[in-house]
């Protein structure tokens, strides 16, 4: 059974970090292409960062390239987020997703939540 499990959201002070997980099970990460993505209240949800199936190329929401990191351990079958100097603006349930067979799979997500 296909399944990706987020994990790692809390609430954080403004200007801290945090280090989100996404463990994938029933297929194996480096075989697809991994996005992360974000929805806050009221907005959109919006693609924030993508892995490559080689791993070695890495896409990023423009206004997000400098602070978000994504990378991935193949060997725990895991795609990380990492995420730098957040802001209120940040503030959202992030969750991973993978395109197999023409079809989307999504986490359920974790919350992020940024705050003084």
């Amino acid at each position: 059974q296909l399944q990706l499990v987020e994990s790692g959201g809390g609430l954080v002070q403004p200007g801290g970090s945090l280090k989100l997980s996404c463990t994938a099970s029933g297929f194996r990460i480096d075989s697809y292409d991994m996005f992360w993505n974000r929805q806050a209240p009221g907005r959109k949800r919006e693609v924030v960062a993508g892995i490559n199936e080689p791993g070695v190329g890495t896409v990023y929401k423009e206004s997000l390239e400098g602070r978000f990191t994504t990378s991935r351990d193949i060997a725990k079958n895991t795609v990380f987020l990492e995420m730098n100097n957040l802001g209120p603006d940040d503030t959202a349930v992030y969750s991973c997703h993978v395109f197999i067979n023409a079809r989307e799979y999504w986490g359920q997500g974790t919350q992020v939540t940024v705050s003084s």
